[in-house]
């Protein structure tokens, strides 16, 4: 299996090498002058860079949703309920109001509300991350 995996990577790998090289020779300027040299210099470089994300992200989605299942489902189950909270708290917290954008677009309050939510759940993790190594740190000195 793992044989089969190495040469599936060395196909992609030449190939997206091939494609790559095929974009350097044409050039910045006759890739932005010429719609035909953008399709059919691009475009393939495009579908093989889809079908590894696709590739990537199904492999992620078995191998977790695996993991999920053989492990202790008690403790992943504590911590989803624990990054649910995190994400209710920073949403109660949160408050949107419309924005304009940039384009003239209108960002609504609920958009504006969520894109809050995202930042301050950042906050919090990355605050219980970085007082979580600031214990770890001070835990092994106190038992050294």
């Amino acid at each position: 299996m793992n044989k089969i995996f190495n040469i599936i990577k060395i196909i992609f790998g030449v190939v997206g090498a091939i494609l790559f090289v095929r974009i350097l020779n044409a050039g910045d300027e006759a890739i932005e002058a010429n719609a035909a040299i953008q399709s059919s210099v691009l475009a393939p470089f495009m579908y093989v860079s889809y079908i590894i994300l696709g590739i990537t992200v199904l492999a992620v989605l078995i191998f977790s949703v695996r993991a999920l299942f053989t492990g202790n489902v008690k403790k992943t189950l504590i911590s989803l309920g624990a990054f649910i909270l995190v994400i209710v708290i920073s949403y109660l917290v949160s408050s949107g109001t419309e924005t304009a954008l940039r384009d003239g677009d209108v960002l609504s309050a609920s958009g504006s509300r969520w894109v809050s939510t995202g930042l301050t759940a950042f906050y919090i993790l990355a605050a219980l991350a970085v007082l979580a190594m600031l214990l770890s740190s001070v835990r092994k000195i106190i038992t050294r």
